[in-house]
């Protein structure tokens, strides 16, 4: 019995087995061992699973590269009356080929297909098109004629005859594909044959020429590669794998190689035909400024093919009234998997129906100017003319919407419009497709909540989230029976998985689908943003520069002291010098990205980016380079007595910022909260943080820098930031790597104890709310409304005499309430009249309670009696990689707590809160006080006496592991210190810094001690 075959042959003939139905290594062959062909070279077998023929080498014509024998007969079995119109021509077989070699090289390869041929009066199909539904049997029939065929060893070079590929597809005998193949069982890999295709292959021959071919794969049992345009050692391919563990490559299949899915699913015959008429798309795109043309030949990405397949088929079963998130990572080509889903939406048929699922598809984007790329992108893609509408104005989408415009794109200003609609045109259907990958570059401040809810750090001005808006249009909405919504992002909140997220069985909520950052990242589609990381630690001494020693909100006084510090010129220009240096020396002076390297200067207001803007300016021109600086921010702002706006700056309008920012004469972007989402410049190389990031805001900052630029020789990036920890950023990054879901459904009972809390303040009664709703519902004018809400407002703001934190608390609680109510109504299966009552109540009644910030004027007092003696920078994480955690995350639900939403003020001497300060950024934190050690030896005798301490933190080989571990033991001794010790408590839970300090302090000395301190430390009374 002779051994298994694990060659490249063996791996063609299971191709072309399965393709056919049989391999020619399996045919017959006479005494002089050639291959028994019929007379009329019928074909050998004929799969029900694929329909493809065998080709035969000797069919192949290299001038023209088409298979003759196949070409020649599917126009005389589907066309012949057409071909007789020529017949009678000398040479007319020839005349037909070189028409169509010319439109091919002129139009390509799918003008041709999807168009035809035409030569004088006759004119040819060469492609029939596979039906959108199965109530036209004639087009199916039609279909069935076209001649699929695989052959193998073609030998394409009229230069070289002996050059042969392992295998090239054909559509009625037209030359579609082409395969290298190779087989890790004998030391090759895709990466030869992607180097056979670079450095053998000739871009010159027939075969090979530019949009002659769709695509070009190189494959071998494990991978697969592809490209859409040979050239020569400049070729680039891109990954055409499935992905397996959120990463690269391919999972295990247990009925054959991993790569099967490209012969069983992605070359089927249906499935080719639908990429050609669906996916693939030559775009041309003229250059401005140099008034070249470029063309791009689109092929899918696997993932891309994958997810709007799964769309459509998953919406076509179920029809609207659907809702689904796809998560992909950022800079992976979302905007072509919106583009493709979009246009194959409104042609989408359910089984057995005449009537497409969708009347209409709505594209909501986030830029205020449409977006551009996305609008030209449809309206290439898509074959019907005239269909795409777009809607800058109310009265536009108003208009689209009626008058059954199949695609309009619109922005996520007008979707509150867009719900409305749907809702009032209920006999049409609505697929709504909601684009993240393009978020504000508005620089707008996101409304703040009360003084007492914002993070209060100074002017931290923070870009809308698009998310919150999509959740904010949608609150208190059942979704709409003859809607279905298509969230596209690459960094879900529990929020957003919660609205329109899969629940598995366990009550989980996960994404549809999903591309993770991981696989993005190990695929060379996008780069590691987090692989160069430096951080920087301020140190600072503040002196008081007056006598007396007033009392201040400890919390509130140490963010402005440090936004003080950081924002004072002084430290600026520290910065803005290091920033510049590191530019040269590392950006400019090495050509980086040859010579075109850009860089980003993130920073955490208005006042700040400006004041950094003038300080780069000037070290730049102190420098004599041949390039500037551009700033970025939204309005006008004074700064130290002079009226500045983006104009003013820079000497050119705010709308030519990224055009301008693109030439060779601009190099440094100084940005306050805008370019931080949806900015797409594959120059940027090199970022400078001054501003806290954190959750998504850290992702989509540092994701600017993602995208990759082989043109340029981009395979690096560097980040210099001046705020963050790595931890913080690693802790941002972390749940978005690979897979987010969220752990469980929001606790809705958490509304009753919001509704309970407010309803005792007695600022409105029932009867007042039920009034409201029943005048709100019928339309009654506001005059009629005020009096209700009004009588309330004077509760809270008089008659009532609360006090500030008590004004604080109930604010809190109704904003709480008004936001998880409005996100869960249309999710939670029953209804509650009492909260939609009050949900509208609270509404209107939120704007007219006033709260007073009491440590305002204080706060400003505090920056009058300080200065800055000293100030210092020491580099703590140099060039260093940040780890991410691969393993799935799990957001939890958000359930606030109701009880004390604001906390309590802790008020401190100022001598005290410099002190502090100072110890806390100066000089480290240490502990000498004997109550505090008495404190410290409490905590650590709970965390050894702990049960889990032993097997999870001192048996615990895996240092990440261990160190969560640890932090959740600290945190549950901390908790149970918390009678005992309130202040150690509320540290602990109000001072990041301080607890990942205390923490590690705790395992510092634990690993340090030997078992007979520990043994005391358990006796310790």
């Amino acid at each position: 019995m002779s051994p298994s075959q694990t060659n490249e042959r063996a791996l063609e003939s299971c191709i072309e087995k399965a393709l056919t139905g049989i391999s020619r290594d399996e045919l017959k062959k006479d005494e002089n061992g050639e291959l028994i062909v019929s007379e009329t070279g019928a074909p050998y077998g004929l799969s029900p699973e694929h329909g493809y023929q065998l080709g035969w080498p000797s069919d192949f014509d290299k001038e023209f590269a088409i298979d003759t024998r196949l070409f020649w007969e599917f126009l005389q079995s589907t066309q012949a009356e057409e071909l007789k119109k020529l017949q009678d021509r000398p040479n007319w077989q020839r005349l037909i080929l070189e028409r169509l070699n010319r439109k091919i090289l002129k139009d390509g390869i799918l003008s041709v297909l999807k168009k035809g041929l035409s030569i004088d009066s006759a004119r040819f199909t060469l492609l029939y098109s596979l039906p959108y539904n199965d109530n036209n049997p004639e087009v199916q029939a039609n279909f069935e004629k076209n001649i699929f065929s695989v052959t193998r060893q073609v030998h394409f070079s009229q230069s070289q005859p002996t050059l042969s590929i392992d295998m090239a597809i054909f559509i009625n005998g037209i030359a579609i594909a082409t395969i290298e193949l190779k087989n890790a069982w004998t030391g090759q890999t895709t990466y030869h044959a992607r180097k056979q295709y670079q450095e053998d292959r000739d871009p010159k021959e027939p075969l090979l020429n530019f949009k002659r071919c769709l695509v070009h794969f190189a494959a071998d049992t494990d991978e697969v590669y592809m490209t859409t345009k040979l050239a020569g050692k400049k070729t680039f391919f891109l990954p055409f794998n499935k992905g397996h563990n959120n990463g690269k490559g391919n999972p295990p299949n247990p009925n054959g190689h991993k790569t099967s899915y490209l012969w069983d699913e992605v070359l089927r015959k249906e499935s080719l035909t639908n990429i050609i008429e669906h996916f693939c798309k030559l775009i041309k795109e003229k250059d401005p400024k140099t008034g070249k043309t470029r063309e791009t030949l689109f092929f899918p990405r696997y993932q891309q093919l994958d997810v709007v397949r799964k769309l459509l088929q998953h919406a076509g079963m179920h029809g609207p009234g659907q809702r689904y998130l796809i998560q992909h990572s950022a800079g992976s080509g979302k905007s072509n998997s919106i583009t493709w889903a979009a246009y194959q939406l409104i042609e989408l048929y359910a089984e057995g129906s005449d009537a497409p699922v969708f009347d209409s598809v709505i594209v909501v984007t986030d830029r205020r100017a449409l977006d551009k790329q996305l609008r030209d992108n449809i309206k290439q893609f898509s074959e019907v003319k005239n269909i795409v509408a777009h809607a800058t104005k109310s009265q536009d989408l108003k208009e689209a919407l009626e008058s059954g415009k199949k695609v309009i794109i619109t922005t996520i200003q007008k979707f509150p419009f867009i719900v409305q609609g749907i809702e009032s045109l209920g006999e049409r259907n609505f697929a709504v497709i909601i684009d993240e990958a393009h978020s504000s570059q508005s620089g707008k401040a996101a409304d703040k909540m009360s003084t007492a809810l914002s993070k209060d750090e100074e002017d931290e001005e923070e870009p809308e989230d698009l998310q919150d808006k999509i959740l904010k249009a949608m609150e208190g909405r059942k979704l709409s029976e003859n809607a279905s919504y298509f969230a596209f992002t690459a960094t879900p909140k529990n929020a957003t998985l919660e609205k329109f997220g899969v629940q598995l069985v366990d009550g989980k909520f996960v994404p549809f689908h999903l591309y993770s950052m991981k696989q993005a990242i190990e695929e060379e589609f996008i780069l590691d943003v987090l692989a160069n990381y430096t951080t920087y630690r301020s140190y600072y001494e503040i002196q008081k520069s007056v006598e007396d020693n007033p009392l201040f909100d400890t919390a509130k006084a140490q963010k402005r002291l440090r936004a003080y510090v950081e924002g004072h010129a002084e430290t600026i220009a520290v910065k803005a010098e290091i920033m510049v240096n590191h530019f040269m020396e590392n950006v400019w002076t090495p050509k980086k990205l040859k010579g075109k390297a850009k860089a980003m200067v993130v920073t955490r207001n208005i006042v700040t980016a400006i004041r950094y803007y003038l300080a780069i300016r000037e070290a730049l021109k102190k420098r004599g380079t041949p390039f500037k600086a551009i700033v970025a921010f939204s309005g006008k702002k004074k700064v130290d007595g002079i009226e500045h706006t983006e104009e003013s700056l820079n000497g050119f309008p705010s709308k030519d910022i990224p055009d301008e920012f693109d030439s060779d004469d601009y190099k440094l972007l100084v940005v306050a909260n805008k370019y931080l989402t949806g900015f797409d410049q594959p120059k940027l190389h090199s970022m400078y943080v001054d501003k806290k990031l954190q959750h998504v805001l850290a992702v989509q900052t540092l994701s600017r820098l993602n995208r990759a630029n082989k043109k340029l020789g981009k395979n690096d990036n560097f980040i210099l930031d001046f705020y963050n920890a790595t931890e913080d950023i690693k802790r941002a990054f972390d749940p978005f790597y690979t897979s987010t879901s969220l752990a469980a459904a929001t606790d809705v009972n958490v509304l009753h104890d919001l509704k309970d809390l407010l309803d005792e303040e007695g600022v409105y009664e029932q009867s007042e709310v039920v009034h409201f709703n029943e005048l709100y519902f019928k339309n009654a004018p506001a005059d009629q409304l005020s009096p209700i809400i009004d009588a309330a407002a004077e509760r809270f703001n008089n008659e009532l005499e609360l006090e500030d934190d008590q004004k604080v608390g109930f604010k809190v609680r109704a904003k709480q309430f008004v936001k998880i109510y409005g996100q869960v109504a249309c999710m939670i299966p029953f209804n509650n009249p009492d909260w939609e009552m009050l949900h509208w109540f609270l509404k209107f009644l939120i704007p007219k309670l006033h709260v007073t910030d009491t440590g305002g004027d204080q706060m400003d007092e505090i920056l009058n009696s300080v200065d800055l003696s000293s100030y210092g920078l020491s580099r703590v994480k140099l060039n260093s990689a940040i780890g991410l955690d691969s393993s799935d995350t799990e957001l939890d639900p958000q359930n606030p707590n109701p009880r004390n939403p604001g906390g309590e003020e802790e008020r401190e001497t100022l001598d005290d809160i410099i002190r502090s300060f100072n110890e806390r950024f100066f000089a480290g934190w240490e502990e000498t006080d004997e109550s505090q050690r008495v404190r410290f030896v409490n905590i650590l005798r709970n965390v050894v006496s702990n049960p889990n301490y032993e097997a999870q933190v001192v048996n615990n080989d895996d240092v990440q592991n261990r160190r969560l571990a640890f932090e959740k033991i600290v945190q549950q001794a901390v908790n149970q210190q918390r009678k005992n010790d309130l202040e150690l408590y509320r540290k602990f839970a109000g001072d990041e810094d301080f607890k990942q300090a205390y923490i590690s302090e705790a395992m510092r000395y634990l690993t340090m001690a030997s078992p007979e301190e520990i043994e005391q430390l358990l006796r310790a009374s």
